[in-house]
């Protein structure tokens, strides 16, 4: 069952990974020019956890039931954990949007090769913040890796730039881009050290609780940037 749970979601992770900065390139290719509605888009699709969490509740309440045990919790997550979710969820929002914003002004494959280079920051932020052990192997793939898809996205300079971005957009998009994949590299230990630090059992249904609130988090950020930018009042256009 965890083994089946765990490709199934290794599949939809590949697919959202390779899929959506390709919609995201081509709903800026087509005239769009809402980059918070973008970063919106990238999280707004958390209600579809509900599900999951509702059958996990009902399997939960059966078993419950069995043992004679009366009361079920409908939520597992206890308040340190939730608050680190919000925490969490605010930082990929704002990921989001230096992500979303790097697209706008670079092809599909800068960016990806950019983002490959959160791999080495990655390593950095595990080693300090959860104590990742490294072999000589594991730094000289890290280091090769990270080193290859940052020199290739510098080779490519102005030759991929879109005809419509000038210079400075280009290398301000970039940079910006740049900084998603150092903020995503932290995140993502964040994450691991916040399963370490809080006192209660790791299940799939805590990660799952834990993933709704910080996707939750992460859309209202990107909602208020939408208001700030006014997109509601223009998105009869889009």
């Amino acid at each position: 069952m965890k083994n089946g749970l765990l490709v199934l979601i290794c599949i939809i992770l590949a697919i959202g990974t390779c899929g959506g900065p390709l919609l995201t390139r081509l709903y800026y290719n087509n005239g769009g020019e809402r980059i918070w509605f973008m970063s919106f888009i990238s999280t707004a699709g958390c209600p579809v956890i509900f599900m999951p969490l509702v059958l996990s509740f009902l399997r939960r309440r059966n078993h419950n039931n069995s043992e004679n045990i009366e009361k079920t919790e409908i939520v597992l997550m206890e308040t340190p954990m939730f608050m680190a979710s919000i925490v969490i969820g605010l930082l990929i929002g704002l990921d989001n949007y230096c992500f979303a914003y790097g697209l706008a002004y670079l092809p599909v494959s800068t960016t990806s090769l950019i983002v490959g280079t959160q791999l080495g920051f990655n390593a950095i932020f595990s080693f300090f913040m959860v104590k990742q052990t490294f072999t000589p192997f594991s730094i000289n793939a890290v280091v090769l890796l990270t080193a290859g898809t940052g020199i290739l996205a510098l080779r490519g300079g102005d030759g991929d730039r879109p005809a419509d971005v000038s210079h400075k957009e280009y290398v301000v998009g970039f940079l910006v881009t740049l900084t998603a994949a150092v903020l995503y590299a932290f995140i993502l230990p964040f994450v691991e050290l916040t399963y370490k630090k809080v006192r209660q059992e790791i299940t799939f249904t805590l990660v799952l609780e834990m993933q709704l609130v910080m996707c939750l988090a992460a859309s209202c950020f990107c909602i208020f940037g939408m208001l700030a930018e006014g997109d509601f009042k223009k998105a009869t256009s889009r």
